[in-house]
């Protein structure tokens, strides 16, 4: 018999005080149209609510959506505190306005950027392909 894998569970956030949200709730609302279990925190998180729900809702993958020009900041603060805790297998994504000479830098914390424009059957595809290989399928 073949077993059918568990849906994958998501935390998608908006750090910090930038309040706007529709790249996020777009995101929230394909991931979820894919079959995914997405959590989506609302606006102005701080980096220790992001990490709680990622922990709580025993999440696979985390996507920030940042476009205020602070996720240098975010997204270091975000892998070192999902390490300190254990967590740092959990998938990391960062969407948003991304500065093309940022991109080494998150790449090397281990996020996955999308910058504006992306497109979301890209997103999907990513996180299926990339939770399957860390499940070991």
């Amino acid at each position: 018999m073949t077993r059918i894998p568990p849906p994958i569970r998501v935390v998608v956030a908006k750090p910090g005080l930038d309040g706007h949200d529709r790249g996020a709730k777009v995101v929230a609302k394909a991931l979820k149209d894919a079959g995914m279990e997405v959590i989506y925190t609302g606006r102005h998180q701080t980096v220790e609510q992001i990490v709680s729900a990622v922990v709580q809702e025993d999440a696979e993958a985390v996507g920030l959506s940042i476009l205020s020009g602070a996720h240098m900041d975010y997204c270091a603060r975000l892998r070192t505190r999902l390490d300190e805790l254990d967590a740092g297998d959990v998938v990391l994504m960062v969407g948003g306005t991304i500065p093309a000479g940022d991109l080494v830098a998150l790449q090397s914390m281990g996020y996955r950027v999308f910058g504006t424009g992306s497109h979301l059957g890209d997103i999907v595809a990513y996180l299926r392909e990339e939770v399957a290989r860390r499940r070991g399928g």
